[in-house]
């Protein structure tokens, strides 16, 4: 088991490098930046819900809630010690920080890419993508527990 302030040197620089990636390409939509192609395209939308806008109705509470249940990530991450968690889950709270901050500057979570090949998808950002991709990983480290030592 890892020390706390160990974990906590990995996970904060993680988070914060993909909050400040985030919050940077936002500000390119936010200046007025649009692109529209045969697949995708990049436009500006604020999405007040979480995925493909649910819990909308939810409004103001829908970021303290999420700001809740980013604490309990971080908490229980440090109380189970494990290394192998800290990169997962410091990818996730970053952008997971960086979409709550948008509620509070924006009002709503910033998406700028729409993908509508052969169907309609929802628009999202890279904080999103980023979400999957470390939900993704933490999945494979709590199914296949071999792949977490520690």
């Amino acid at each position: 088991m890892l020390k706390i302030s160990r974990l906590l040197m990995v996970l904060v620089p993680i988070a914060l490098g993909i909050f400040l990636i985030d919050q940077n390409l936002k500000w390119i939509f936010i200046d007025g930046y649009r692109h529209y192609g045969d697949c995708i395209d990049l436009t500006l939308v604020y999405n007040r819900g979480v995925a493909f806008s649910m819990f909308a109705f939810l409004e103001e509470s829908l970021k303290w809630i999420q700001l809740a249940l980013l604490a309990g990530v971080i908490g229980y991450t440090l109380w189970l010690r494990k290394g192998c968690y800290v990169l997962p889950v410091g990818i996730m709270v970053g952008a997971g920080f960086a979409n709550v901050y948008d509620r509070f500057i924006h009002g709503g979570v910033v998406d700028y890419v729409y993908w509508h090949c052969g169907f309609n998808f929802a628009v999202f950002n890279f904080a999103d993508v980023m979400i999957d991709f470390a939900v993704a990983w933490l999945f494979i480290l709590n199914f296949r527990p071999q792949t977490c030592k520690g």
